[in-house]
């Protein structure tokens, strides 16, 4: 690629030689100098030079060498192909003067002084004229004039290039914000995407002076955002960056950082003004890339999170594979803000966020994170204590039902199945079983992943409900099912009552037994074994007493062979969930 490159400039110059050497020769006289430009070599005439420019003519007045036969101006700006054209200048050849060319045109004709104290209608002028009447007077022309400075530095900053660009277009673009004057009405936003990021940040300095609203500057952060860091913001469904590996944390990926770091630092003061999926692309990045401005982005959702999806969410929850977690610790954060915020706001208005009053949006925000957690409860890496830890922070009265996050809690049970009976209640701990709809209170009583506690909670409070009559008085069939789940719990417990004392009595007749025959072959060896005549033992008499207590007889109730039939339907596959 390399090579190619050099070839490529070595070609183009030795086109440019030989077209110059085309209006060098054409003078007949012989060139008497050479002028040196990084790689490129020009055989020129001294006297054509020293007539436009003052730098060439006090560098052969002052010359130690009787007669100075080659110069060397390898640090012009613009190199070669600008020298060309101002060499062809000195010569009186005609050459076109453009607005990508005019700043480099102008910082050269500086660099060799020619201005029109040694010479009238000089290249200073001219290259003045054009930027004034041509160049500056557009929105676009002032843009790709500004792009050709970034190489051009410090001396196109020193010249005012930079500054006068900088004012047509923040001047420009924030009329054009105001009153459109074609379609799309943020076209100007594209046009901007092609700065560096230095001097778009001037521009919407300059455009925040000016007094632009906040919803114009986000409009042009956004754009530019997503196409310089298109494979890390635009592309959210993980085909663009394959991996976080540390290795390939250079290069790029530094000027990555610096770039994401800049852009947060021109965000503008007004939190509210930028859309949240925005910003957790934008956090996700710094996440990715360890870049600082972490806290002010998290900071910023933290505001606006009524209005965060779930989708949202797990965008800051995954790597770019979409295959591992992040930390979590900023989805913590976030909502911990949004929780602190809600209280100050409670307390500034004496509303207080207690057991019975919470906003509309706390409820919100409860609501997506419950199905947050159900996304990501598949997820083995995910700990009992991540998973508790961000369902406790939304207050218990942003919940008046608990189904959802009882579907979470079922989930994260089912994708762990090798949890205890302790780790499976503090999984469970997060939910309160009497905040339970009918429905999941239906389902939590035949769930076998549930530990029995929580299942007894959710009959109880049934039971309570049904004598009352408050819950469901006109289904008698929902009626009829749970007096029957009730039963079956019932009967499958004391059946297991049942078995474990019988099993003791079996153990305690046993060993009576051993010891009687012990006793008896001891003292009666001839014994006939085989007689017609049996009297009932001890042990079939009781027995049989146990048999008519059994309430199984006439038809076992036990429900441990039951199929879970009943199971939540997982919500439709995001781009992030694993079925």
């Amino acid at each position: 690629m390399a090579a190619a490159s050099v070839k490529s400039n070595s070609s183009r110059l030795s086109i440019a030689m030989e077209r110059t050497g085309q209006w060098v020769f054409s003078q007949e006289i012989p060139t008497d100098v050479v002028v040196v430009v990084g790689e490129a070599n020009f055989s020129l005439h001294k006297f054509m030079l020293v007539a436009k420019s003052n730098y060439i003519r006090k560098l052969v007045m002052e010359s130690k060498e009787p007669d100075l036969t080659k110069i060397n101006l390898s640090d012009i700006p613009g190199g070669p192909a600008i020298f060309e054209k101002a060499a062809k200048f000195c010569y009186s050849v005609n050459f076109e003067i453009t607005v990508q060319n005019v700043a480099a045109l102008r910082c050269a004709a500086e660099y060799l002084q020619m201005t029109d104290k040694y010479s009238d209608g000089n290249l200073t002028g001219r290259t003045e004229d054009f930027l004034t009447q041509v160049a500056l007077s557009g929105l676009s022309g002032a843009i790709v004039v500004l792009k050709s400075c970034e190489d051009l530095l410090p001396m196109a900053q020193d010249l005012q290039i930079v500054q006068r660009c900088v004012d047509v277009i923040s001047s420009k673009a924030y009329n054009e914000a105001n009153f459109p004057s074609r379609s799309p009405p943020n076209w100007w936003t594209e046009e901007l995407s092609i700065l560096d990021v230095d001097s778009f940040g001037k521009v919407i300095t300059a455009m925040k002076q000016r007094g632009a609203k906040a919803l114009t500057l986000a409009s042009a952060l956004i754009t530019y955002t997503e196409r310089s860091l298109r494979d890390l913001v635009r592309d959210q469904s993980g085909n663009g960056t394959k991996s976080s590996d540390p290795a390939s944390d250079s290069g790029l990926r530094i000027q990555q950082r610096e770039l994401l770091e800049s852009i947060v630092s021109l965000l503008p003061s007004e939190k509210a003004c930028l859309p949240i999926n925005f910003l957790c692309c934008l956090l996700r990045s710094a996440i990715f890339l360890k870049a600082s401005g972490k806290s002010e982005l998290e900071k910023r959702i933290s505001v606006i999170l009524e209005h965060v999806t779930v989708d949202d969410l797990l965008v800051l929850s995954f790597t770019y594979d979409g295959e591992r977690l992040f930390d979590l610790e900023s989805v913590r954060r976030i909502i911990s803000g949004f929780v602190e915020k809600e209280k100050s706001m409670a307390v500034f208005s004496a509303a207080g966020l207690g057991e019975t009053s919470c906003s509309a949006a706390m409820q919100r925000v409860a609501k997506t994170v419950d199905a947050y957690l159900g996304e990501i409860a598949t997820f083995g890496e995910l700990s009992i204590s991540k998973f508790n830890g961000i369902a406790n922070i939304v207050p218990k009265a942003a919940r008046k039902v608990d189904d959802d996050l009882y579907r979470a809690v079922d989930i994260y049970l089912k994708a762990h199945p090798n949890l205890d009976e302790i780790e499976r209640e503090k999984v469970c701990s997060v939910m309160d079983p009497l905040k339970l709809s009918y429905e999941a209170r239906l389902h939590a009583s035949q769930n076998k992943r549930l530990p029995v506690q929580i299942v007894l909670h959710a009959l109880y409070y049934d039971q309570l409900k049904l004598r009352s009559g408050a819950d469901n008085p006109g289904m008698q069939d929902a009626v009829t099912t749970k007096t029957q789940l009730e039963t079956d719990v019932s009967l499958v417990r004391e059946n297991e009552a049942l078995r474990s004392e019988l099993m003791k009595m079996k153990l305690y007749i046993s060993d009576l037994q051993k010891s009687n025959v012990h006793a008896t072959s001891s003292s009666m060896p001839a014994a006939k074994v085989g007689t017609s005549s049996k009297k009932p033992t001890f042990f079939s008499s009781v027995s049989k007493k146990l048999g008519k207590l059994n309430p199984f007889r006439h038809g076992s109730k036990d429900t441990s062979n039951i199929e879970d039939v009943v199971d939540i339907t997982k919500p439709r596959r995001r781009r992030f969930s694993i079925s």
